[in-house]
């Protein structure tokens, strides 16, 4: 029946990180414990002052449509928080509130890509972006980077990447799925290249900006050289434990953020009145209220590596950001048991979850196959378990 579908449809990919989270289900509707470690979700509940916003707009009757680029006190509150935490000048007309950041990058690419255009993504990059660049018609031209680097590519050699067709770059940091972070001085390696290409726009991504280990996030707004080409991602979904609420925003070029209004306007139109006023009570708290989370994740970082340094030929350097670990797992390439034969990260993932019950994420997805996923938003207690089943059963295999 495929053949009856958009080829569209038929050339887009699950998203892995979905996938190995449905597999995860699936094995426990059967009765078995499945750790999961595949989600990108705080394991926290939203903090309660954001809660009782919502309970009072809902009190107060906050229920019908919204604007289509999100509720203008939540926009000024957007327009204030750039400034606050990031001292970049976004007006609250070139605000776009979506259902979530996914659909904000999503909005963006599908307003500046045309068939052929080439974007450059930085490897490893988040699974949706080359599905979404793809969507909509483009073409990646990945940028590699390996563990040695911690996974951070040299913006200033850029340039070898850029032809006629680069319309966009992509790039998040802290990085899913790495946890790198770009300092300063990297971010003006980036705006210097990008200063001489001035038809090139960039995303940057910094959803998980409050979950960062370094002293200050940058942002790469702040050279204002490139803010005509600049895209900034946001949300409150990972830094405020509110992945159900469905709540990201984008800082824009006027025309950029009109184009995106004018996609989402026939696609979902304004997201929920409640999440918005719940995310409006976030982006206004000082971000203070995330710091004991923020803690909690820098422990799980330190007790994770701490126990995957025992592990042979699990390679892992130290993530300044987000909630993932991205070791290098090639060692085990080639190996096998009872006649299964690991040849990638995919066959190990398979392995790790239907023998040892931990679900992961192949490095595949994150452009990255020498790779797996770990992430770290769970309990003390799950990420020892985990662990230690993903040990032993490293053990048994043998080199084929």
């Amino acid at each position: 029946m495929n053949s009856l579908l958009s080829d569209r449809v038929n050339n887009l990919a699950e998203s892995e990180t979905l996938a190995m989270s449905r597999r995860s289900r699936e094995l426990r509707q059967k009765g078995i414990d499945v750790i999961n470690l595949s989600l990108g979700e705080p394991d926290f509940n939203t903090p309660e002052f954001i809660k009782d916003a919502a309970k009072s707009a809902l009190d107060d009757n906050v229920t019908h449509y919204t604007p289509v680029p999100g509720i203008l006190e939540l926009r000024q509150a957007i327009s204030k928080k750039f400034k606050r935490d990031n001292n970049l000048d976004y007006s609250p007309d070139q605000i776009v509130v979506s259902t979530g950041a996914k659909q904000s990058l999503a909005n963006v690419v599908l307003s500046l890509i045309n068939d052929g255009d080439e974007v450059i993504l930085p490897v490893p990059y988040w699974v949706s972006y080359r599905e979404i660049v793809g969507l909509a018609g483009g073409k990646i031209v990945p940028v590699h980077s390996g563990i040695d680097s911690n996974f951070k590519v040299d913006f200033s050699k850029l340039e070898e990447y850029i032809t006629s067709k680069t319309k966009l770059i992509i790039f998040s940091s802290p990085c899913n799925p790495s946890g790198t972070v770009y300092s300063k001085e990297d971010l003006k390696q980036l705006a210097d290249v990008l200063a001489k290409h001035p038809n090139i726009y960039v995303i940057s991504d910094e959803i998980y900006e409050h979950i960062s280990y370094t002293k200050t996030h940058e942002s790469l707004g702040q050279f204002t050289e490139i803010n005509d080409q600049l895209i900034t991602v946001n949300g409150v979904s990972k830094g405020y434990a509110m992945t159900g609420w469905r709540i990201g925003y984008i800082g824009a070029p006027l025309h950029i953020a009109q184009a995106a209004g004018k996609i989402q306007g026939q696609v979902t139109s304004g997201t929920c009145s409640i999440a918005q006023v719940a995310a409006r009570a976030a982006v206004e708290a000082d971000p203070v209220v995330v710091k004991e989370m923020q803690d909690a994740f820098k422990f799980r970082r330190d007790l994770i590596l701490d126990l995957i340094k025992a592990i042979p030929g699990m390679k892992c350097n130290v993530p300044e950001g987000a909630f993932y670990v991205f070791p290098e797992v090639s060692s085990y390439f080639g190996t096998e048991i009872d006649g299964l034969k690991i040849s990638d990260s995919v066959d190990l993932c398979n392995y790790i979850l239907e023998v040892g019950h931990v679900a992961l994420v192949p490095g595949d997805a994150f452009g990255s196959p020498e790779c797996i996923r770990i992430s770290y938003a769970a309990s003390e207690d799950q990420i020892r378990e985990a662990v230690h089943r993903i040990k032993s059963v490293l053990e048994k295999l043998k080199k084929s």
